[in-house]
């Protein structure tokens, strides 16, 4: 039997429950900017210090890079930017147990991702966060290193692995270097 058992609520799900839930399908896009630093911004919808990279779901009949191109203009606002990798696997992620009731109307235990580096090749001022479907209130450049420090700590294994395996892609691509 997939999902919740008759004639308890969400609200009541005990772990065995949660265990019992499927993974929702998504992308996420590590976006790099020529110094190396990542894009990370702020969640409207959840009051904290967390940034996180932007994600997003996969639509019906989408393929994982059509749909991460999609979030990076629908989230960042702009498709300035060249594919540098597409991550090994896919990464998953567990939402703490009293997240699930709350999220996608309870019906995924988390998501399980497929990754993409880009490297970004506008200029800070063609990322517009603001578009008709905000889900970010604030955005910044982050050293890729800083990661872990900066998301939520059930991502936070996530973002240790993602930064093992694009790490390489961040060096800077041009002459300068971060000052501090």
């Amino acid at each position: 039997m997939q999902g919740r058992p008759a004639g308890r609520s969400r609200a009541e799900m005990t772990r065995v429950d949660l265990d019992r839930l499927p993974y929702r399908r998504g992308v996420g896009i590590m976006l790099l900017n020529a110094l190396g630093d990542v894009l990370v911004a702020q969640r409207i919808d959840m009051p904290s210090d967390a940034w996180q990279m932007p994600q997003g779901g996969i639509d019906a009949g989408e393929t994982p890079e059509a749909a991460a191109w999609r979030e990076m203009q629908e989230e960042v606002g702009t498709r300035a930017a060249i594919l540098l990798a597409e991550s090994r696997g896919w990464y998953r992620y567990d939402l703490p147990p009293e997240l699930v009731p709350r999220l996608w109307k309870g019906r995924y235990r988390g998501q399980e991702q497929k990754w993409f580096a880009f490297r970004f090749t506008g200029r800070d001022e063609d990322i517009a966060i603001d578009g008709a479907h905000a889900e970010f209130s604030a955005w910044k450049w982050a050293p890729l290193a800083t990661l872990p420090q900066l998301i939520v700590p059930f991502k936070r294994q996530l973002y240790e692995e993602l930064a093992a395996e694009f790490g390489p892609l961040a060096e800077p691509t041009n002459k300068e270097r971060r000052h501090g």
